[in-house]
Formats: structure tokens, C-alpha cells, sequence
């Protein structure tokens, strides 16, 4: 396998993964052009414990809050052909994919609706899968309106996306005046995240609208929903971290309570996979930072080839470059000074000269 470029465009990084001349390290059933860079942003690296927590519980339907492109929305559906559930899609902006999907599948429903006005008139599901807007505000009335459909039945079986870094205690909105101000915390349009860093910074993973700082109150998927659980204690949260964490609430007089705690309990913020994530989101921000370098670095090569090679078609820079090897004979000018036509020439071959060597290898 010739080695792989850091700056390698969206469109360029799919045709390589679909040759195969690039491994495809994440879930099989997540497309190509929905994660391109292979950052693992999508709930269906998670998918299989998601179904399993369903099965458990029995659940004869489900509601997605954001599917975006539909892969975890194509999962779920071959898990409900098998257990003959329903499966309900929220997204207000769907990809053609997940229109198609939708088009496809009549057990399939789209909702092309914000999942605050979605959920306000739907029917109480058996489960919810929460991966839309990772805000406090946003999470925090979702399970509001859930709470209120479920009414004086149990609370639903919970699912939510990105309580891990780096939503789970800082916000990022997808359009920050929907959220109101006393929710909204200021925020950095673009900014960039690193693990470990509070501040957003220049080459940290970009997010549209990321929180200024990390942590404190009403910050998070994950501050939302401990601040949901707090004094409930009828119910249990369970962390998976990998993925940027899925965190899976149920209430404890669930008839399936015992046997969710027997899947979940070994998974339950296990100190391996916690490390394993910490791990991999370093090396992705780490790497993501180190391409941004790298592009900036071949755009100012760029523009310095480009300025060399204007000189070498300049005759004003003719004329200098005679007029500077009739001084270096005369001994008027040094020869560490002046600057020849051939110097330039050579310089520009340079990097041509390494490819070729590379390849020849």
C-alpha cells in the first residue's frame, strides 16, 4: 500500500476506501461519505450493544432522534424485520439517503421535524435513541416531552449518544438561536476541540458551534442527563465509553431490569474501554491537527513555487541575475549572497526528485 496523504480531500479519501487502498477501521454498515475521515461520529459503532440493551428489553418500537444519513436507521431496521417492531426517524434536515431509506420501508417512518416539535404530538415509544442536537438545552427538553408522552406509563427504555467527549460537558448547537439565551452558552463559531483542553483552539476537531469552555452547570449531553436522573432513584445509567460514549438509562422495576444490568454491568464505564476511547479520541484530534499543518504548509509551498517560478520568468530578474555573476568576478559581491537563476531551478526540482525516489522504492 503506497502511503496515505494527511490532506487527502472528502471525495479522494472515499474512492481510496471504496478500492480498498484504505483500511475501513470502523462499522461495516456505516457508508463511506457519512465519516469519511473515520472519526467513529456515528451511533452505529455502538450498534450491537444498542440491540442487544432492545432485545432485552422487548421493544416493540423505537423513536431516532437525529438520523441524519440513515446508517444506524438501516441497522435498526434489520434488528425490527427479525423482532417485528416499528421504527420512527426525527430529523429535520435528512440526507437523500435516509429519504430513500424511508421511501423503501413502510415499517419505516420519517419525521421531518425538529425533535422538540416532533415528540410534542407523537405517540410514547418503547425506546429512544438520542443522538440529535448535543446540547443540555436541547437533551434536557427531549426528555421532557418523552417523560410527558410516556404519562403514567413506565419511562421508556433511553439511549444517548456522545455523554463521552467531547459533548458530554460542553454544548454545540446546530443553530444556536434555536436554544433560548439563558440556556445557550457562549460559544465559537468553528472552534476547534482537543481532549483535554478547555478553550476551543486552532486545529482541534471542528465543530459548528462548540461551547467556549468545557464543564460546569448546564453544559453537556451528560450533565443533562444526570441532571435528568437526579433524585430518580428508580433509575440506572450505564456508560459504554467507546464511541464517544453511549450512555443507556432504565428504569429498576423494568421486568427486564436484572438481565439489562447482567448485559450492561461488565461494559459500565470499564476502565479499558475508557482508556481505549481517551486513546483514540488523542490520536484523532492529534492527527486532525497535524493535517491542518500540513495543508497549511503545502499551501504556503505552493505559493513560494509560485512566486519562484514568476522570478524565473521575469526579465527584470535576467538582467539581475547576469549583473550579479559579472559582480561575483569583479569580486564586488560575495558568492554567498547573490541568488542564481540555477539556484531557484534546482530548488523547484527538489521536491519532485523525492517523489520520484519514493516511488522508485
Amino acid at each position: 500500500m503506497e502511503r496515505v496523504w494527511l490532506n487527502l480531500g472528502t471525495e479522494v479519501t472515499v474512492r481510496a476506501l471504496e478500492r480498498g487502498d484504505l483500511p475501513w477501521t470502523l462499522h461495516p454498515a456505516c457508508e463511506y461519505g457519512s465519516d469519511p475521515g473515520q472519526w467513529g461520529a456515528s451511533l452505529i459503532n455502538n450498534a450491537e450493544v444498542m440491540t442487544a440493551c432492545l432485545d432485552v428489553a422487548g421493544s416493540g418500537s423505537v423513536v431516532e432522534v437525529g438520523a441524519y444519513a440513515g446508517d444506524l436507521t438501516r441497522f435498526l431496521l434489520g434488528w425490527a424485520q427479525s423482532s417485528h417492531a416499528r421504527v420512527w426517524a426525527i430529523d429535520p434536515s435528512p440526507q437523500k439517503e435516509l429519504v430513500a431509506l424511508a421511501e423503501q420501508h413502510s415499517e419505516l417512518e420519517l419525521v421531518q421535524e425538529t425533535s422538540h416539535e416532533a415528540l410534542a404530538h407523537m405517540p410514547s415509544a418503547e425506546a429512544y435513541v438520542i443522538d440529535g442536537d448535543h446540547n443540555y438545552y436541547t437533551v434536557s427538553e427531549e426528555l421532557r416531552l418523552i417523560v410527558a408522552a410516556a404519562g403514567e406509563q413506565p419511562l421508556p427504555l433511553l439511549m444517548f449518544h456522545d455523554v463521552g467527549w467531547p459533548h458530554g460537558r460542553r454544548d454545540d448547537y446546530f443553530a444556536p438561536k434555536l436554544v433560548p439565551e439563558e440556556y445557550r452558552q457562549p460559544t465559537v463559531e468553528g472552534g476547534g476541540l482537543f481532549p483535554g483542553v478547555s478553550a476551543p483552539q486552532s486545529g482541534g476537531l471542528p465543530y459548528k458551534w462548540p461551547a467556549a469552555k468545557e464543564g460546569g452547570p448546564r453544559n453537556g449531553v451528560l450533565t443533562a442527563v444526570e441532571d435528568f436522573l437526579s433524585g430518580q432513584d428508580d433509575l440506572r445509567l450505564a456508560i459504554l465509553p467507546s464511541f464517544f460514549g453511549l450512555g443507556i438509562v432504565w428504569h429498576k422495576d423494568a421486568s427486564y431490569a436484572e438481565k439489562m444490568a447482567q448485559l450492561l454491568d461488565p461494559l459500565d464505564r470499564h476502565p479499558i474501554i475508557e482508556r481505549l476511547e481517551a486513546n483514540r479520541a488523542f490520536h484523532l484530534a492529534a492527527v486532525h491537527q497535524q493535517m491542518m499543518e500540513v495543508t497549511a504548509a503545502l499551501d504556503r509551498l505552493r505559493r513560494q513555487e509560485e512566486l519562484l517560478r514568476r522570478m524565473l520568468r521575469s526579465s527584470a530578474f535576467r538582467i539581475a541575475d547576469r549583473l550579479s555573476r559579472l559582480r561575483q568576478r569583479a569580486g564586488i559581491a560575495p558568492a554567498d549572497v547573490a541568488v542564481s537563476r540555477a539556484e531557484i531551478m534546482r530548488a523547484l526540482e527538489d521536491k519532485p526528485r523525492r517523489n520520484q525516489n519514493s516511488s522508485a522504492g
